[in-house]
């Protein structure tokens, strides 16, 4: 019996050795000995604006003070810090590349460490793996994650991300801005110009037939008609009497005179008035149009002017901007990799699958036998 175990336990030394053994060797001399130290800055932000409804739980707390929370705007700036042209952003100079391509990491954890593989989009899918930004959607807070080999390296990257970050979310709030308030002032400028010729087209009028305002002329015209018409009862009157009790009286032929003279005044001043294209009437007709359109002219200004000065208002109270709750903090010790952790669950998996792999084959022997 004895011999037989012996016999079997030596059956499986080899496969011992092959799943728990050569595995956890491996992972202490990897973890104790080659993989690099990581260290790890982080930050966290929140996009804010002065309108927007505010969420729950922290977001309730922003807007106490008035604001809430911009979700879309925090989202891109995450897209934005994730993208190809961040990554150009902040190795402008080589510095990422530099960070990552030094002689003090690993070659496990180097980027490019045979030289084969460092087109740009393999610098991406590197930078991808040191950077993440995650946002609750509860609370809109983001958290920037920066991953390095250095202290130095994790809160600089960080840093420029984070500038990153702000710089998109204020060339949002400008194109915004200039968007919003840009077709307002067109609206405003043609206004203006409908306004400025207008009041062109009326000056010109007035001085062109020699009138300020026809209705006003005309109410002191009839009021002269009016008064000739009164002189001429009167002087009618008088006239009528000379005749019947003194024919011979000498002031007939001057009343006559006078009377001939108003009865021309008056029909000169109701011609003026009312007759011909030159006439007040026909001019109030052509001032009425002309001071229609200047005055429709002006209220389309007033109204342009007011949407012009509400698009401002408007653009101010959607302006977006990145409050930092917690700074990039410069790491003073790595937090990865977990070596203690890397090396018990290598010896936990093997042992695992060395276990299955022994009932497996000792299934398989006992079958065959």
């Amino acid at each position: 019996m004895v011999f037989r175990l012996s016999t079997r336990f030596r059956r499986f030394d080899g496969l011992f050795l092959f799943l728990v053994v050569f595995p956890t060797l491996a992972a202490i001399v990897y973890f104790g000995l080659v993989a690099s130290d990581v260290y790890i800055s982080e930050s966290r932000y929140v996009v804010r604006s002065p309108e927007k409804p505010a969420a729950t739980g922290l977001g309730l707390v922003l807007a106490s003070a008035g604001f809430s929370n911009a979700n879309e705007e925090a989202f891109a700036a995450k897209s934005f810090v994730e993208s190809r042209g961040a990554l150009q952003d902040i190795n402008r100079r080589g510095e990422f590349t530099n960070a990552f391509t030094a002689s003090r990491i690993s070659i496990f954890d180097r980027f490019d460490p045979l030289g084969i593989a460092g087109s740009f989009e393999d610098l991406y899918k590197y930078y991808l793996n040191r950077v993440r930004v995650e946002s609750d959607p509860t609370t809109s807070i983001s958290t920037l994650t920066v991953r390095a080999y250095s202290p130095q390296d994790a809160y600089r990257f960080n840093v420029r991300l984070l500038e990153i970050s702000e710089q998109t979310i204020n060339r949002m709030n400008q194109r915004g801005r200039q968007d919003m308030i840009k077709f307002a002032q067109i609206e405003v400028n043609d206004a203006q110009a409908r306004a400025r010729n207008a009041a062109v087209a009326l000056a010109a009028y007035r001085n062109r037939e020699g009138v300020v305002d026809p209705q006003i002329q005309a109410t002191a015209q009839m009021a002269m008609i009016s008064k000739l018409q009164d002189d001429v009862i009167s002087t009618q009157t008088m006239l009528n009497q000379f005749r019947a009790f003194t024919p011979q009286n000498p002031q007939i032929p001057s009343l006559e005179n006078r009377l001939a003279t108003m009865k021309s005044a008056i029909r000169k001043e109701m011609g003026a008035l009312a007759g011909g294209d030159r006439s007040l009437a026909a001019s109030a007709v052509q001032y009425q149009k002309l001071f229609i359109e200047q005055e429709f002219a002006n209220k389309q200004l007033t109204s342009a002017l007011a949407s012009l000065q509400e698009a401002r208002n408007e653009a101010r109270r959607q302006q977006v901007y990145v409050e930092r709750i917690a700074q990039p903090n410069l790491p003073d010790a790595p937090l990865e990799p977990r070596r203690a952790r890397g090396i018990l669950a290598t010896l936990a998996l093997g042992l695992v699958a060395w276990g299955i792999a022994s009932m497996l084959l000792a299934g398989v022997k006992e079958h065959a036998q």
